[in-house]
């Protein structure tokens, strides 16, 4: 029995729109589209005609639309037509591989990934919530100066941080931002919490990993805040200090004494597997993790 796709299409990518009558067409061949959709922020679409997700774009499209569609539970098939294409399992040479597989077996194989949760409370109340699928950032933002931070894990007292900020991110996640901090590179398979200070005011603090369940609280105990800018202004207007940031998409202004609450979400991401890639050969062939010095990047 064929799976009806519910096609979300990236429309700001040319690589998109020159491959979408090809993407179409494989998914006519084996099934079909119970509808079509932009790739943006818009209201979840009644998705009870579809039995599979399938974006087209690139990592950041498919990040965007796994916090959008993960109350749903449908699968996620991501067809990179962006840059690294890391997250997106396929490209269109192997989406028309594995099309017939994908739409018509019984059985579909997923990757579950796990989502965060995170709450920003402010004098009692909380006044932003959201799903992160890479990472939660707090970045000192304009005047840029050091900000500090107290953490929290399970309830205990741990350290407070000094300097230009800290990244929590998700085992999938801990190859983008956290990794570039200096942190570890964890298995997406587990359930954890990757804790790295940016720019530490320590040589000593080095990253954590913690229990998904363990839940984390950031406390705001020093903020930059641009002169003029109020404590409810949105990141559109430019003029926001220290950042609470969710996959790099998403934005919300913190001041001193908020709290950031992060949690395992709810629900998770159910990625379509390649069957002919696995998480260490891409970590290897997109990632070079581990080439020795001068090693050619070319495939």
């Amino acid at each position: 029995m064929a799976r009806p796709v519910l096609l979300v299409v990236n429309r700001r990518k040319p690589r998109v729109l020159e491959a979408l009558d090809a993407v179409r067409e494989v998914i006519n061949k084996y099934s079909s589209i119970a509808m079509e959709i932009e790739a943006n922020g818009a209201p979840v679409p009644d998705t009870k005609n579809a039995e599979l997700i399938m974006v087209l774009g690139g990592d950041g499209t498919l990040l965007a639309q796994a916090r959008r569609f993960a109350h749903t539970g449908l699968p996620l098939v991501g067809v990179n037509l962006g840059h690294l294409g890391y997250l997106t399992g396929f490209d269109l040479d192997t989406l028309g591989v594995h099309a017939k597989a994908m739409l018509t077996s019984k059985k579909l194989e997923t990757h579950q990934r796990m989502l965060m949760r995170a709450e920003i409370r402010r004098g009692g109340k909380t006044v932003f919530s959201g799903a992160a699928m890479n990472d939660v950032v707090i970045t000192a933002g304009p005047p840029y100066r050091m900000i500090e931070i107290g953490l929290r894990i399970a309830d205990t007292d741990v350290r407070v941080i000094r300097g230009d900020g800290v990244v929590v991110a998700t085992p999938i996640g801990s190859t983008a931002y956290n990794v570039s901090a200096g942190g570890p590179i964890v298995s997406p398979e587990l359930e954890a919490m990757i804790v790295t200070a940016i720019a530490a005011h320590s040589l000593s603090f080095r990253p954590i990993v913690v229990e998904a369940a363990s839940g984390i609280e950031l406390s705001v105990l020093r903020a930059n805040l641009v002169k003029g800018c109020a404590p409810d202004d949105s990141e559109e207007d430019g003029r926001a200090g220290t950042t609470l940031v969710l996959d790099g998409q998403v934005m919300h202004p913190i001041i001193e004494g908020d709290t950031v609450s992060l949690r395992r979400h709810p629900q998770s991401v159910h990625l379509v597997k390649d069957p002919d890639d696995g998480y260490w050969d891409t970590l290897v062939a997109k990632m070079h993790w581990a080439a020795p010095p001068g090693a050619s990047h070319t495939s």
